[in-house]
């Protein structure tokens, strides 16, 4: 990673050359002046691109990201927006080609509108460079305001979500220390939308992490052992993201500070009803086009976030 930046840094370096080197020799050649344009104005892009890596300087922000969403209050409601927050992110990888897996899925009622099935709650891997460090400050409550399509009055509802972001660490990448006898494994079916099994073997895997109650799920593998070892990453993830909050309260309460429950920290506003706007509270960035947000275009959020 390290060799590959230096020559990163080193092909900037020769850019600048070359681009002062035309710079003093095009005199009255407009075509050359204007090819030197737009080479500069791509050069320019390439450079605020790297600008973002300054700001994703943190321990894990190159690693790969798992991101949870889970349905919270709202009922039927909250889990048709947890598909909706899934397919927002399955599209905002496929526009920044990153790769990305459904891990688990836990599907609500069938019967929705337009044949609708809800999702309590859905782990997604996001594979690609810095997608961790891009992506964990989608983490907090996310919040839907819109006109219930499961009601046939077609009232105004408001429905929540979770979304928790953890970089995917794989074993040797940790210092965390796991005991065998700290770990509770159940084996189950995993199981489609409206309960129809995928398959008819228990190989979906999920482990519960005894000490600090924390739950960690696969069912992407055909196989029992392949979904025990992605259940175990994701564990280790969770753990490390868990003992580095709990660090930083503890350091929060020696200042005297109070931070707010996670489930109170609600980030962000997606209104469809009675006027369309997407707002994120933190960073004040908002658009009224939230059909494009809604189909990953995150770009603006997710970049004023960095830079808070």
């Amino acid at each position: 990673m390290l060799e590959s930046e230096t020559e990163r840094i080193q092909d900037f370096k020769k850019k600048i050359k070359e681009i002062k080197d035309i710079y003093k020799e095009i005199g009255e050649e407009k075509e050359i002046e204007d090819d030197l344009l737009e080479e500069i104005t791509s050069f320019k892009e390439k450079i605020d691109k790297e600008e973002f890596r300054i700001f994703l300087s943190g321990k894990f922000d190159r690693n790969d990201a798992i991101i949870e969403i889970s349905s919270g209050a709202g009922g039927r409601d909250a889990e048709d927006f947890v598909a909706m927050l899934l397919r927002m992110y399955e599209r905002y990888a496929e526009r920044k080609g990153y790769r990305s897996k459904i891990i688990y899925s836990s599907f609500g009622e069938a019967g929705g509108p337009d044949g609708r099935v809800g999702i309590k709650s859905v782990s997604l891997e996001i594979s690609g460079p810095y997608t961790f460090g891009f992506l964990k400050g989608e983490t907090g409550v996310h919040r839907l305001v819109r006109k219930s399509p499961f009601s046939s009055a077609g009232v105004r509802h408001t429905s929540f979500v979770q979304v928790g972001v953890f970089p995917k660490i794989e074993e040797g990448d940790s210092e965390i220390k796991i005991k065998e006898e700290d770990l509770r494994v159940d084996t189950f079916r995993a199981s489609g939308p409206g309960g129809q099994h995928v398959n008819r073997r228990e190989t979906a895997v999920r482990i519960t992490h005894l000490p600090t109650k924390i739950v960690a799920s696969s069912q992407s593998g055909k196989l029992q052992g392949e979904n025990k070892k992605e259940a175990m990453n994701i564990l280790r993830s969770k753990l490390e993201q868990f003992y580095e909050e709990e660090k930083k309260k503890k350091m929060e309460k020696e200042k005297g500070e109070v931070s707010s429950a996670s489930w109170g920290n609600q980030i962000r506003n997606y209104v469809l009803h009675p006027y369309q706007l997407v707002k994120d509270l933190r960073t004040k960035v908002e658009t009224s086009n939230v059909e494009e947000v809604l189909d990953g275009d995150l770009d603006s959020f997710i970049e004023a976030g960095i830079k808070k």
